[in-house]
């Protein structure tokens, strides 16, 4: 079967760090782009990080350059966002999938393109 399940979401105090997990079963992650979106209430779902298949090519939104690091660990088959410097504005949502491509730009999801549950980032004092 298919999946991917995101974790490593909680609360934390604004300036404070979290490492969000993205692990495949059913398939080799090291084979796709892979993409972090995240999606607070009432908003619409941004993508904020991707990690291209070949040459590991790394892009971040504007928002979180320079606070976030996408990573792979391909003998896990689970792709990282390391977090840093939070603020309340990055409380979300987060969630991975398999996108069309990643480089200067971030793909969208595929067709088919498998979700996780998502986990969940409070960022408060």
């Amino acid at each position: 079967q298919v999946q991917l399940v995101e974790s490593g979401g909680g609360l934390v105090h604004p300036g404070g760090s979290l490492t969000l997990s993205c692990t495949a079963s059913g398939f080799t992650l090291d084979h796709y782009a892979i993409g972090w979106f995240r999606q607070a209430p009432g908003k619409e779902r941004e993508g904020v990080s991707c990690i291209s298949s070949v040459y590991d090519t790394r892009y971040y939104s504007a928002s979180v350059k320079g606070r976030f690091t996408i990573s792979r660990d391909n003998p896990k088959n689970t792709v990282y966002l390391h977090m840093g410097s939070l603020k309340p504005d990055d409380a979300a949502v987060y969630y991975c999938t398999t996108i069309l491509f990643c480089g200067t730009t971030m793909g969208a999801p595929g067709r088919f393109a498998t979700w996780g549950p998502g986990t969940q980032v409070t960022v408060s004092a």
